[in-house]
């Protein structure tokens, strides 16, 4: 499972519908409208490195409203969630 954050700039009219858009992506887990440097995070877990390219070059790239993306790769996980959702087996 390849994991990675995209950091997303959007046109400032059309944030929201962008990030509704990406939701709708398979293979992005979530979408996040921010304050600071970008307009939208996003999450995505894909099975492969290939995967990821084509999300990248290809499904975001048909969005019009994204002005600009930085995709940063996931190495490890180190959040408390992850590692507490692998100790609640039948909760």
């Amino acid at each position: 499972m390849v994991t990675s954050i995209i950091l997303i700039n959007a046109e400032r009219e059309k944030i929201n519908d962008v990030a509704a858009q990406l939701a709708g992506i398979e293979g992005i887990s979530e979408a996040y409208s921010v304050s600071g440097q970008y307009d939208i995070i996003a999450i995505a877990r894909v099975p492969a490195a290939e995967d990821l390219a084509q999300l990248v070059t290809s499904k975001l790239l048909g969005i019009s409203a994204i002005t600009k993306t930085e995709t940063l790769l996931a190495f490890k996980a180190y959040s408390r969630h992850d590692l507490e959702s692998m100790f609640e087996v039948g909760v």
